[in-house]
């Protein structure tokens, strides 16, 4: 997932997504804390996509209190 894609989405399915990031993160940890964790690079990319879409969700509030 890029930015790119992300800023095609709406605000709703945005938070849609975060969502189940938030919910997969949490399994992942849950995972590794039981050392059940195959993929640990899956962490990080979860991490990274989370910030991604909370980084783009940021982006559009300012523009449309910009706007307003």
């Amino acid at each position: 997932m890029n930015a790119k894609e992300l800023n095609d989405k709406t605000p709703d399915q945005l938070r849609d997504e975060l969502v189940a990031l938030k919910k997969e993160a949490f399994n992942l940890r849950f995972q590794q804390a039981t050392s059940q964790l195959e993929n640990t690079a899956r962490i990080r990319q979860v991490r990274r996509n989370v910030a991604r879409i909370q980084t783009v969700l940021n982006q559009k509030a300012a523009a449309a209190a910009s706007d307003a």
